[in-house]
C-alpha cells in the first residue's frame, strides 16, 4: 500500500505510473478517465489521491536552465528544492524564498500556494514566471506572467494538468543568519505584531501552547549583511526573549541537529531559509499538519482565538507556528489580495482527535481564514470557496482545460470542481 510521506494517509489508487518522457505521459493521460499527479507526497489530505491512476513525474528529465539574463530558470516541476537551491548557488544565484523544508517538488509547493515566510516576501509560487502543463487533451501549454490565464494557472490544485516545468525568478545569492530566541511574551508579541515579524527577512514563532503568557521560541533569519542587528535585540529586549544558548528544533522534544544552523552562524540561503536541513527527517515525521492563514488586520483576533483555546489544543500540539507571507494576485493563493499571517499546526499522529478539534477551531478564527489547500482541514468546500473572489473563474479555467474532468477527484469535488 502506497502513503504519504506522514503515514496518516493510504492511497487508494488503482495504480502508480511513472512515466520517462512526456510522451509516455501524454499516452497515460489519454487512455485514463482518472488521473491525479503525485509528487514528494507531502500532502496530509486526499488532494493527490485518485480512483484511477496516480501519475509521478519523477522520472522525466531534470530539467534545470537559466536564463542567458540570469534572472530566471526553468526547471522540471518534479524535482525538489533542495536538488535545485545548490546548482542556482554554485552559480551565485538564489531564490527569494523557501519554505520549511526543501524536501517538497516544486510543482507541488506551488499548486498548493506553500511559502515560506517574510513580511516582504510572497509564497513559493509567487515567484513563478511561467508554467508549462500537460493538458487532458495531451497538449503542452505555457502559460507566462502577463497573460490572461496566468494567475489562475500557478496555484491549481492538480485540476489543470500535468505541471511539466516551472520558470522562477532569481536574484543574486547572499548569505543568511539565523538567531533563535526564547520565551517571548505574548502580550508583548500582540501590543505590535507587526514590529516583531519586520524584526528580520523571516520571522517564525513557535508555541506549543503548554503555556499561555510567553511562547516557546522566535526563530530570526536575516540576509547578510545584518543591517538590522540593533532593531532586532530592541525588539528581543522588549519581548523579554532571551538568545537560546544551543541549536535548537522547532518541535523542543526531536533532536536538534535536524534543524539548519542557528547562533547567527552566516552561510548560504539554502541552508538558513528552511528549519530543516535536507539530509534529515524534517519536522516530528509521524505528524498531521493544518495551517490556516488570514488577512493581516485579523491576524490578533486569530492569535487570541488560538490562544484562548490552549487547554483543548495543547494536548494535541507538537507545535503551532506563526509565520507572514506577502500579498499576491494568484486566484487561489491564500495570499491573494491580502499580506497574510499563517497559523501552522503540527499535530500529534491522532487524526480522529485532531478532526474532532478543527471545527471548533476554525469556528473561532475569524471567517476570514484560509485553510491550507495541502493540509487537514474541515472547513465545508462552499465555506472555502467563499473565501476566494476568484474562485468561478477558476472553475470556468478548468472547465476550457479539462473538459473531460480527468483530473478531477474526490477532493475537488468537495469544492464544485
Amino acid at each position: 500500500m502506497r502513503k504519504n510521506w506522514a503515514g496518516n494517509l493510504t492511497y487508494r489508487a488503482a495504480e502508480l505510473a511513472e512515466p520517462a518522457s512526456v510522451d509516455e505521459a501524454r499516452e497515460l493521460i489519454a487512455r485514463s478517465r482518472s488521473i491525479r499527479v503525485l509528487g514528494t507526497r507531502h500532502c496530509f489530505n486526499d488532494i493527490a489521491d485518485t480512483a484511477g491512476t496516480q501519475l509521478s513525474l519523477a522520472g522525466l528529465p531534470p530539467v534545470i536552465e537559466v536564463t542567458e539574463a540570469r534572472d530566471a530558470v526553468r526547471v522540471a516541476g518534479a524535482l525538489r528544492y533542495g536538488d535545485l537551491a545548490p546548482v542556482l548557488e554554485a552559480q551565485g544565484l538564489a531564490l527569494a524564498n523557501l519554505a520549511s523544508l526543501p524536501h517538497i517538488s516544486i510543482a507541488g509547493a506551488v499548486a498548493t500556494g506553500t511559502h515560506g515566510s517574510g513580511d516582504r516576501t510572497g509564497s513559493l509560487a509567487s515567484a513563478v514566471r511561467a508554467v508549462s502543463l500537460l493538458t487532458a487533451d495531451g497538449g503542452v501549454r505555457t502559460v507566462t506572467r502577463g497573460e490572461a490565464d496566468f494567475d489562475g494557472v500557478v496555484v491549481s490544485l492538480g485540476a489543470l494538468g500535468a505541471v511539466l516545468d516551472v520558470t522562477l525568478d532569481l536574484q543574486p545569492s547572499v548569505p543568511y543568519a539565523q538567531h533563535v530566541f526564547e520565551h517571548p511574551r505574548w502580550d508583548a508579541v500582540l501590543e505590535d505584531l507587526d514590529v516583531v515579524t519586520s524584526a528580520g527577512t523571516s520571522v517564525s514563532i513557535f508555541s506549543t501552547w503548554q503555556r499561555t503568557d510567553d511562547a516557546d521560541q522566535i526563530w530570526v533569519k536575516q540576509a547578510q549583511p545584518d543591517a538590522t542587528r540593533d532593531e532586532r535585540e530592541a525588539v528581543m529586549a522588549r519581548l523579554s526573549a532571551a538568545a537560546a544558548t544551543h541549536r535548537r528544533h522547532p518541535i523542543l522534544s526531536e533532536p536538534a541537529e535536524a534543524a539548519t544552523e542557528q547562533d547567527g552562524v552566516p552561510g548560504p540561503w539554502f541552508l538558513r531559509l528552511p528549519h530543516f536541513r535536507m539530509d534529515f527527517t524534517p519536522s516530528a515525521g509521524a505528524e498531521i499538519q493544518s495551517e490556516y492563514l488570514v488577512p493581516r488586520a485579523d491576524a490578533v483576533a486569530a492569535i487570541e482565538a488560538v490562544r484562548a483555546m490552549a487547554d483543548r489544543i495543547a494536548p494535541l500540539l507538537l507545535v503551532n507556528e506563526i509565520r507572514t507571507v506577502q500579498e499576491d494576485d494568484l486566484w487561489l493563493s491564500s495570499s491573494y489580495g491580502t499580506d497574510a499571517v499563517g497559523l501552522h499546526f503540527t499535530w500529534r499522529p491522532d487524526e480522529p482527535s485532531v478532526r474532532a478539534l478543527l471545527p471548533e477551531l476554525e469556528a473561532a478564527l475569524p471567517s476570514s481564514a484560509r485553510p491550507h489547500w495541502g493540509k487537514v482541514f474541515t472547513l465545508p468546500g462552499d465555506e472555502v470557496r467563499a473565501r476566494y473572489p476568484r474562485w468561478d473563474d477558476f472553475a470556468q479555467l478548468r472547465d476550457r482545460l479539462d473538459p473531460e474532468r480527468k483530473f478531477v477527484n474526490d477532493y475537488l469535488e468537495r469544492f464544485g470542481l
